[in-house]
């Protein structure tokens, strides 16, 4: 039957202990499963670890699950097999391995070795044979097997000796396993496999037959022969579509037993050269784990950047990934309240998390607080659970009551991970959460904005090497899932402190580092820190719509559509479904014969809209696809969907703003993402012009004028650059004249649009081709361009040669602010990955510093704000831009004062602009 490896360790430790299985794992599988499963971790310097950790993990956790004598760890080699000289098209289709990937093999393999864990890699052979060669060797001499693995093919070597763990899933399949989960027994696992095959494999199976018609063909016939031999027996089983199924059987008899070939394993390989024995019993030590080699492991620890495993050596631990001894209270009385507030008020600091019945920070209600005071010491308070019987819990109102001093006190210290939602939430039961001094999401994400994903699960699993209990582990996953006040309580206490208890644990390791480096330091507590609370009040604020004249706008963008489809069908000369991307790629490709200027991972022509942009400067239909495309997506995304996301209360729509997505530092949005709003387009216009100023008053936009451009202004110390900012020039114009060699009055139009291409291209590291496709003229007059642009701005060629050199030494580049911009493909074999990379090391720097800008803004304006008792508020962030809701008493002084203070949150050589206006509507503001 199937069951849970933790099971199964309560098994091997309490029953049969002097005889642990031999554990053989099936290293390929886990590795590419952890690199596509997994954040893409790497080191500072740039060498990818995702899938390094991912299956230094597993190994970690079997080692300490089933404390095995012998185990072997089984990779692919390089090359073909015998089943590729069967079959000439088996993978074929299979893309290069991905270069991040394989640059993480060689390390793995030297560090699965210094753990003291044989390593098989048998070239012509594939690991499923050698693991099944290994199995079949092992049960010979009376030793039960487990094969660690996510290879579905695996399942037919199971036997009452032998069984499949996939540590992944904590799972195990035993023979009642496997038929639980497949629905035929390991005896017919091969059958099943070839007439299913393979597509991962290339492996062509039976046409058109899946798993319910396989598992019905052998659960009549004894095994595939049968089939073979009377295909005329399947018309009777009552199998849909079973009248075709024997021309079928018939036709294909030759392709069924080419593919039971290939996915039998074979457990007969040679592999005497490889682990030195003739048979098994011979040299069992083949397979012995060793000691592991301390000081080499050390070295690589440190060199992968896996520093909770170098601690764990240098505080001689035992290695495990088993989740830690902790103290957890779930506090139901009065006393132990009591108790609890005596604590917090006792400690400097603090971890805390709310636990709500959703997301939506505006409509979820708070059903329980957790705190911790310690590593491993936690406390749940549940406030407002619900189930069928009554549950044990504090009266919400009172204990609210009790907390809010220690809540509000800005003396003492609170730390969260995401703390801008606890705020948000305590904000709806009027609690001014203070004091808060530290948020480990935002200290990972200044620490390196890309080495993880910055939730709590990646986090505990990089910086604690904790496998923390996910909320679908308690509350279900999809449909069936259940929200938070109906999740048992003992299971909701659990996770609930475990939440504060991995954020003190977290900032315990995350603080020091940012402490140690001042200028990181300088980032997390005078810009990311300081903005929590300026963007919670923001997202609270809200924005008001207008909800009819967006429905009816999503009329004009209904009947736009209608006509640009009928366009688009008369173009192609047939119907076809424009959203999907393989029969627009037919009718492009194989139909029109458009030239293919780039393909997908799996080979199929790309319909993506960069290469839908370069069609279009040649074709008519890739033109109106965009067009299409563009629309489509207003519609769906704004004026479809945000009357849906006004809230019944306030009537406003809440966005949330993130400050740890971007690698650069800018902010993003989202329900709704308020960032891809086009405003030079007629439709974006509209959008905007639906964001609404409420009675007596205005919305006022202040937009920074060409920020980047000044940024690399500065950054270059260019001297043209300079002069042109410094005197208020045009800077387009201004480019224009020094590249096409006339006076700035006889700079025509079309000229200072090809400028602004430049301006704008060479800061994102356009090539010569890219400005010669967006401009329309030759490659030879572009790199002219370019070239003439680099002679008159010299300065701005010394700062990107500068930009790339440092990216390559140091592994990452800065923002003016420190800000460190990480570049983990840099220095990448793929040179494509690589020169992709120098392009960012450009103009990284720009864009984050005018992230810094803008956040910074928004802090100071937020501080001028609450200092004089506005009225006016913020309410919009969108890259450059602020937008606040300002009293129409207030407009002469916020357009007076909020620019100019914009304009000086930071010092640059050239002058910080900002464009300010006013209006009914945000686009009339802007």
């Amino acid at each position: 039957m199937v069951n849970d490896v933790g099971s199964e360790m309560t098994k091997n430790r309490t029953g049969d202990a002097s005889k642990s299985p031999v554990i053989l794992v099936d290293g390929s599988s886990y590795l590419f499963r952890a690199f596509h499963a997994l954040p893409p971790l790497s080191t500072p310097d740039g060498q990818p670890t995702g899938a390094i950790k991912g299956v230094v993990s597993m190994l970690r956790k079997l080692i300490e699950s089933y404390r095995p004598v012998y185990m072997v760890v089984v990779f692919d080699a390089k090359g073909k097999t015998f089943r590729h000289d069967l079959y000439a098209a088996y993978k074929a289709h299979r893309p290069p391995m991905p270069e991040e990937l394989a640059a993480q093999i060689e390390p793995l393999h030297e560090l699965v070795r210094a753990m003291g864990i044989p390593i098989v890699v048998q070239p012509g052979v594939e690991a499923d044979d050698v693991i099944g060669t290994l199995a079949q060797r092992v049960t010979q001499d009376d030793e039960d097997v487990l094969i660690s693995t996510g290879d579905k093919d695996m399942a037919q070597l199971v036997n009452e000796r032998i069984a499949l763990i996939n540590t992944m899933k904590d799972e195990r399949l035993d023979a009642a396993g496997v038929m639980e989960k497949y629905g035929v027994p390991p005896n017919k696992i091969i059958d099943y496999l070839a007439l299913l095959g393979d597509k991962s494999d290339n492996v062509p199976g039976l046409p058109g037959v899946g798993e319910k018609t396989a598992r019905a063909l052998l659960d009549y016939y004894r095994n595939l022969d049968h089939v073979l031999s009377e295909p005329e027996a399947v018309v009777g089983l009552g199998i849909r579509g079973g009248k075709g199924l024997p021309k079928k059987i018939a036709e294909h008899a030759d392709q069924l037993k080419l593919s039971r070939h290939l996915v039998t394993i074979d457990c007969a390989v040679n592999l005497t050269n490889t682990m030195g024995f003739e048979t098994l019993s011979q040299n069992l030590d083949a397979l012995r784990l060793r000691e592991p080699d301390v000081e080499l492991l050390r070295q690589y620890y440190d060199k992968l950047a896996f520093r909770a495993w170098r601690d764990e050596l240098d505080q001689g631990a035992v290695p495990s990934s088993e989740t830690p001894e902790v103290d957890y209270e779930v506090v139901t009385t009065a006393r132990q309240l009591d108790a609890w507030i005596t604590r917090l008020n006792g400690v400097d600091a603090f971890a805390m998390d709310t636990e709500t019945t959703g997301l939506d920070y505006m409509s979820v209600d708070l059903v329980g607080l957790s705190f911790a005071v310690a590593t491993g010491q936690a406390c749940y308070i549940p406030l407002a659970h619900k189930g069928a019987a009554e549950i044990p819990q504090l009266d919400l109102v009172e204990t609210l009551a009790r907390l809010r001093p220690i809540l509000e006190n800005p003396e003492r210290g609170k730390i969260g991970q995401n703390i801008k939602f606890d705020m948000s939430i305590l904000a709806r039961y009027d609690i001014d959460l203070a004091g808060v001094r530290a948020d480990t999401m935002l200290e990972s994400y200044v620490w390196q904005s890309t080495g993880t994903r910055h939730d709590m699960d990646s986090l505990a699993a990089k910086y604690l090497d904790i496998k923390t209990v996910k909320f679908e582990d308690i509350a279900g996953k999809g449909a069936k899932q259940i929200t938070f006040d109906y999740v048992p309580l003992d299971q909701a206490a659990y996770y609930a402190a475990e939440d504060a208890d991995i954020t003190f644990r977290l900032h315990d390791v995350l603080r020091p580092k940012l402490s140690r480096e001042a200028e990181l330091n300088a980032v997390f507590e005078c810009i990311e820190m300081p903005l929590v609370r300026v963007l919670s009040t923001m997202e609270r604020a809200g924005a008001l719509l207008d909800a009819e004249a967006l429905r009816a706008q999503s009329g004009v963008l209904f009947d736009r559509l209608n006509v640009l489809r009928a366009q688009i069908h008369d173009i192609a000369g047939e119907e076809f479904n424009i959203d999907s991307t393989k029969q627009l790629g037919e009718v492009l490709f194989e139909k029109l014969k458009l030239p293919v200027i780039k393909k997908t991972p799996k080979g199929a022509p790309s319909t993506a809209e960069p290469v839908l942009q370069e069609l279009a400067l040649d074709y008519p239909l890739p033109k109106q696809i965009l067009e299409y495309r563009s629309l489509a997506k207003l519609k769906s995304t704004y004026t479809d969907k945000l009357p849906v996301l006004i809230n019944p209360t306030t009537g406003r729509v809440h966005t949330s703003y993130h400050q740890a997505v971007t690698a650069t530092g800018r902010l993003s949005s989202s329900d709704p993402n308020l960032q891809n709003i086009p405003i030079r387009t007629e439709a974006g216009r509209q959008i905007r012009s639906a964001f609404i100023a409420p009675e007596n008053h205005v919305l006022v936009a202040c937009d920074y004028s060409q920020i980047e451009l000044r940024i690399m202004a500065h950054l270059s110390e260019d001297a043209g650059l300079l002069d042109a900012f410094t005197r208020g020039e045009d800077i387009h114009r201004a480019t224009a004249a020094e590249v096409f060699g006339v006076t700035p009055a006889a700079v025509t139009d079309d000229q200072r649009r090809d400028a602004k291409a430049i301006n704008f291209g060479l800061i994102y590291g356009m090539s010569a081709y890219g400005l010669a496709r967006q401009l329309g003229i030759g490659r030879s007059v572009a790199q002219d361009y370019i070239d003439t642009y680099f002679a008159r701005y010299p300065g701005v060629k010394r700062y990107m040669d500068s930009a790339r050199s440092d990216a390559h030494e140091h592994g990452f580049v800065r923002t003016l602010s420190g800000r460190r911009l990480y570049l983990a493909d840099i220095n990448a074999r793929n040179k494509m990955l690589q020169q992709a990379a120098e392009r960012a090391a450009i103009n990284a720097p720009m864009q984050g510093t005018a992230a810094d800008i803008i956040k910074l803004a928004m802090i100071d304006v937020q501080a001028w704000l609450q200092q004089e008792k506005m009225g006016s508020r913020m309410i919009l962030q969108v890259h450059d831009e602020l937008v606040l809701e300002v009293p129409i008493a207030e407009l002469d002084t916020v357009l007076a004062v909020v620019p100019e203070r914009m304009s000086n949150v930071m010092s640059l050589t050239v002058p910080l602009l900002v464009d300010a206006g006013h209006g009914r509507h945000w686009a009339e503001a802007h």
